[in-house]
């Protein structure tokens, strides 16, 4: 089944519709139900050592991670319980396992109710018994479970303010972490003396698992000091809200403790495992573009850095390939992968594989026979109901000639209404799964 909704109206021709086929292939790739499905044999020893097992989770993809838990485990399950974003989840719902909704990606009350749940089963429980934790994309939002002293709304608006100054992923996890009752390792003292699996599909460059879903399982290596540092970093001492500067301060002089750190003997219980990554897609999706006799390189799977600046990279790379040969000949494909971000500037709509596409377009413009493509394997991208977009070397020259000025929507951030005026959207909906952005470049001869 095809995930790309609208293929039938972009891919115009062969090229397009190789470059769709591809990126279809590494959403398979990252599908939950398969990875988990394929992780568990090797870990059945394991699981079978102890009593009871629970499962509880929360990402974009607990559904289908929780599926495969009952395939495979069966009435094993004694029960519990997964978040997942509302609206995402269809008719096909695990049955021993509640599923409970939030939203994403700014939380609410419904969120916090539903981690309540989730911590009720997470308690009274033994060191004989075995929660397995079902970690994905968009835990962060929906797993909200703010510390004392601190609001949802002070979650909230220090979430807006952090993307809005363009902080990448880790230093926005690293004050979720002291934010929180639940992130950084802090689960598990929850449901200390109940053992923990840690069931990891990775949102993240490098598959950080403290970073993952802000690292509910995870040791953390981040400080209160590293929090403060990010606040002076980006200009926000004097803009974030009251509350979480009181009690960042409070840390800083030792008032309150830390969240738990490497060496706590706490997380000797605790078991983590990474079941699909972007890696993981980006070799499904090499294997597929040698199978079509095409030349594959993955350039990486670690691409961060501000898109429109990205942007400017991977066209070089366009341009060495058509020129020099180098670092493939034509026919060949440049697969990325990782998690750029964006720095609001102007007042415009898009997300970062918009602003990804449309400086890749202006960068390669000119260039024949050259393609790229870049989505958000979760299918949604930004604030928008795009997953990302696809661009050729003639996307730039088609604006100009509708007198459409690439470059000016792209100083005001403004990459989905060219992109979404030029037909060059892709629209998946929400996928299920989440494994950062898969990129492609295409170079024919």
């Amino acid at each position: 089944m095809r995930r790309i909704a609208n293929w039938e109206e972009i891919a115009k021709g062969e090229a397009e519709s190789l470059v769709l086929e591809i990126l279809e292939e590494g959403l398979r790739a990252a599908d939950p139900f398969a990875s988990v499905r394929e992780a568990l044999p090797g870990l059945m020893g394991f699981i079978r050592s102890f009593e009871r097992v629970m499962v509880i989770g929360f990402g974009k993809a607990s559904p289908g991670m929780a599926l495969a838990c009952e395939a495979s485990l069966g009435d094993a399950i004694l029960g519990g319980a997964i978040i997942a974003p509302k609206g995402s989840v269809g008719d096909k719902r695990p049955e021993r396992i509640e599923v409970l909704e939030g939203t994403h990606p700014i939380p609410s009350e419904l969120n916090l109710r539903a981690a309540e749940r989730l911590l009720s089963i997470s308690k009274g429980l033994s060191n004989r018994d075995l929660i397995i934790t079902l970690i994905s994309g968009g835990g962060s939002a929906l797993f909200a479970y703010p510390a004392p002293g601190i609001t949802l709304e002070d979650k909230v608006e220090a979430t807006k303010l952090l993307l809005a100054a363009g902080a990448n992923i880790w230093e926005v996890n690293c004050i979720r972490k002291h934010i929180s009752a639940v992130k950084g390792g802090q689960l598990v003292k929850h449901a200390n003396p109940a053992r923990i699996l840690g069931l990891i599909l990775s949102d993240v460059v490098g598959d950080d698992i403290s970073s993952i879903a802000s690292g509910p399982t995870s040791p953390d290596p981040s400080t209160y000091g590293d929090a403060w540092a990010i606040l002076e970093r980006h200009g926000l001492i004097d803009r974030f809200p009251r509350n979480i500067l009181k009690r960042f301060r409070e840390g800083l002089g030792g008032g309150i403790p830390d969240t738990p750190k490497p060496g706590d003997p706490i997380f000797e219980g605790v078991r983590n495992v990474i079941v699909a990554n972007n890696m993981r897609a980006l070799s499904a999706m090499a294997a597929m573009v040698e199978s079509r006799g095409l030349r594959a390189m993955i350039a990486t799977s670690y691409l961060e850095g501000e898109a429109k600046e990205v942007g400017k990279v991977i066209g070089s790379i366009a341009k060495q390939i058509r020129d020099r040969g180098q670092p493939l000949s034509p026919p060949c494909a440049v697969l990325f992968g990782g998690e750029t971000t964006v720095t609001l500037r102007g007042e415009g709509k898009g997300g970062r594989n918009q602003e990804l596409a449309l400086s890749v377009a202006i960068s390669i413009a000119g260039l024949r026979d050259t393609w790229f493509a870049s989505i958000g394997s979760d299918g949604i991208d930004g604030t928008t109901d795009a997953a990302g977009a696809i661009v050729s070397g003639e996307t730039a020259g088609e604006a100009l000639v509708r007198g459409l000025d690439p470059v000016k929507f792209l100083e005001n951030n403004d990459s989905h209404s060219i992109l979404k005026e030029l037909g060059r959207l892709i629209y998946t909906g929400p996928t299920g799964t989440n494994v950062n952005d898969l990129a492609m470049l295409l170079v024919l001869p």
